[in-house]
């Protein structure tokens, strides 16, 4: 059974955070800054993220 979650819970686990693609860290950050390449990952300097993933997990 799925349970539904709470949309203030969604948008406080996915809003805004991204995944590095290479060692898959998490950072939260605006999609302004990631445009424009002002934003790298803390852990090995990387400079491509995606969003995370909102895949519910049964």
């Amino acid at each position: 059974m799925v349970k539904k979650k709470f949309p203030e819970i969604e948008q406080r686990l996915f809003k805004n955070v991204y995944v590095c693609m290479r060692c898959n860290a998490k950072l939260r950050t605006n999609l302004k800054k990631i445009a424009t390449g002002k934003v790298k990952c803390r852990r090995c300097g990387y400079k491509f993220l995606r969003l995370k993933n909102k895949d519910i997990k049964v």
